[in-house]
């Protein structure tokens, strides 16, 4: 077992690898897994919440990146035959090819590398359809954006994008100390639930991802200016909205509707 801890953090793949027993321990009692449920591991590093998943009986899937890390994990999973190991990388990953029945969904887990924590939960979130749920340690500012409310400082596209897919819970923080070696930044355990139904169904949620981007290029100015190459103000005023507000201002059913927007729009033109 020795050998396992070896291994050393790298800053390329923005490794920060968990040794707190009680942060592990309460981790797992949040996703509280059971041996019928199919999880997916992203960067189980050197196994610390891999074994306590393992644990539960279910069936458990894992992407790793670091090629050094892969006979470490072979070494203490390889001999369970719930265990199954990727190599590679998890934003270019068909994650609807681990289901093997129609309607069997995916409990997603993982310890983010902060330098592609945002890509890669846009990623997952296009696999919506096949996720029951996800429980991430992230940085904490990144944890409080998805969680924020209109008006604030931290409602942004992330937190759009997040919120129209999914529930979110900001289950609780994890310092520093948590992890070897100790990054410069707090981390959070986030919770995210795709809604079964949307709250807000957009008619096309690219066109959603579209003017909510435009929309944040520039947050500081009105949306008669950020949005003047995709919507005029009447149109803006059509959908409700009122076009001197700034970005942050607005709710996810008032983005819904600029994009709905762009969408008749499209479809009248074309």
């Amino acid at each position: 077992m020795s050998e396992l801890f070896q291994h050393r953090a790298r800053k390329r793949f923005g490794q920060n690898f968990l040794k707190d027993s009680g942060i592990i321990d309460r981790i797992l009692r949040s996703i509280h897994a059971v041996s019928t449920d199919h999880l997916l591991e992203i960067g189980p590093g050197q196994g610390a919440l891999t074994e306590g998943l393992l644990a539960s009986g279910a069936l458990l899937d894992v992407i790793e990146l670091d090629q050094d890390l892969i006979p470490l994990l072979k070494l203490r999973f390889g001999l369970n035959t719930l265990f199954h190991l990727h190599q590679g990388d998890a934003l270019k990953f068909d994650i609807a090819s681990l289901t093997k029945d129609e309607g069997e969904k995916l409990r997603v887990v993982g310890n983010l590398p902060y330098n592609i924590s945002t890509p890669l939960i846009f990623h997952l979130l296009s696999h919506h359809h096949v996720i029951h749920d996800m429980h991430f340690m992230l940085q904490k500012e990144v944890v409080e954006r998805m969680a924020a409310d209109p008006g604030s400082s931290d409602w942004g596209r992330l937190t759009i994008m997040v919120q129209y897919f999914c529930q979110v819970e900001h289950l609780f923080n994890v310092p520093p100390e948590c992890f070897t070696p100790a990054p410069k930044v707090d981390s959070a355990i986030v919770r995210l639930t795709p809604y079964q139904t949307l709250p807000y169904p957009a008619k096309s949620h690219q066109l959603l991802e579209l003017v909510v981007r435009e929309a944040f290029n520039q947050r500081r100015k009105t949306l008669r200016n950020t949005l003047k190459r995709l919507l005029s103000v009447d149109d803006i005023e059509k959908a409700n909205v009122d076009s001197g507000l700034r970005p942050e201002q607005l709710t996810l059913a008032e983005f819904v509707r600029l994009a709905d927007q762009l969408y008749i729009n499209q479809h009248i033109e074309g």
